[in-house]
């Protein structure tokens, strides 16, 4: 009975926890909603786009002016929740 008990309790402790965020390239719908976010805010190039750690980040997001920069965008919203100078 205690070996059932113990062996229940690993399962529903293992299945509350969830999987885990894997890093991933952007689907093409999310890769055209980033893109279009990005340009919205005045961007005009980038490199990689990722999911990283449960937000997407933007490595080398470059302005008209040339100044660039690396972002953290909201999953949800695609809002910059970090913009760093590169």
């Amino acid at each position: 009975m205690f070996l059932r008990a113990t062996l229940i309790a690993a399962v529903a402790a293992a299945a509350l926890a969830g999987p885990a965020l894997a890093d991933r390239a952007p689907t093409p719908e999310e890769r055209t909603a980033i893109e279009a976010k990005l340009t919205a805010l005045g961007f005009v190039a980038w490199d990689e786009i990722e999911l990283d750690d449960g937000t997407w980040e933007v490595d080398d997001a470059r302005t008209a002016d040339g100044q660039e920069y690396d972002l953290d965008l909201a999953p949800g919203t695609l809002e910059v929740i970090r913009q760093d100078p590169d």
